[in-house]
């Protein structure tokens, strides 16, 4: 199956990831003809998400061939981590040079962007993190799934689904795409009308990030921090 797929899609995965962000894009890419996903890390050792889920890798750096999509999630303290690990970042310029799509879905543009390779483009994160990717060199969308030339990134966490089927239809039309959408029953209608900071009112969008407080503040440190190092790599280019 690996060396016969048509399409390799690489899905970062790492400690503190959020789960959602994988495996929301990772059931559309199941479903996708002649394709062979891969769950990236170091090593082959189970790596545990924000929530608790324990996911295994499938392959390592070293052993992952040319990507024709690599994927970054985003995640808590995780998201920090990855912004300011060598290792990662220089994984994601290599297979960056190659790969086809390079995507992400929710904080995990602040990564991309970490590694260098959002500046220029227009980008989806998270709503309470959009500022932090703005400070690192890239246009921000507000849209659910963005697709600016070879870049698609989505926005919040479940965003990943609707992402998914966006790179689906690159990648195998949009027939294929809307086949899985309704093989999934992926038909959402969600109880409340509070899923964007614009519809769920001030009140609300304080309380979120009054629970998000420590998380963001941390992200906000980090980013300033890689800000100041693609500021250097610039001026030294």
């Amino acid at each position: 199956m690996t060396n016969q797929a048509k399409y390799h899609i690489g899905l970062l995965i790492y400690p503190g990831m959020t789960q959602l962000d994988i495996t929301g894009p990772h059931q559309v890419f199941a479903m996708m003809p002649e394709t062979c996903v891969h769950l990236l890390w170091k090593s082959l050792q189970p790596v545990t998400s924000s929530e608790g889920m324990t996911i295994l890798p499938t392959t390592t750096f070293e052993n992952c061939p040319s990507l024709d999509v690599l994927c970054v999630p985003g995640g808590a303290v995780g998201q920090v981590e990855m912004m300011r690990d060598t290792e990662v970042l220089e994984f994601l310029r290599l297979q960056g040079k190659t790969a086809k799509y390079i995507t992400s879905v929710c904080t995990g543009s602040l990564i991309l962007a970490a590694a260098g390779l959002l500046q220029g483009y227009r980008a989806a994160c998270h709503w309470a993190f959009r500022d932090q990717l703005a400070m690192l060199g890239v246009e921000v969308g507000t849209e659910r799934v963005v697709v600016d030339r070879d870049r698609i990134t989505g926005g919040g966490v479940t965003a990943g689904i609707d992402f998914g089927l966006v790179v689906a239809a690159h990648l195998c039309g949009e027939q294929t795409a809307k086949l899985i959408q309704l093989l999934l029953e992926y038909n959402p209608a969600p109880p409340f009308n509070s899923g964007s900071p614009e519809n769920a009112g001030e009140a609300l969008v304080k309380q979120v990030k009054k629970f998000g407080e420590k998380l963001i503040e941390a992200s906000l440190v980090q980013t300033k921090e890689t800000a100041s190092i693609l500021s250097i790599q610039i001026r030294n280019s």
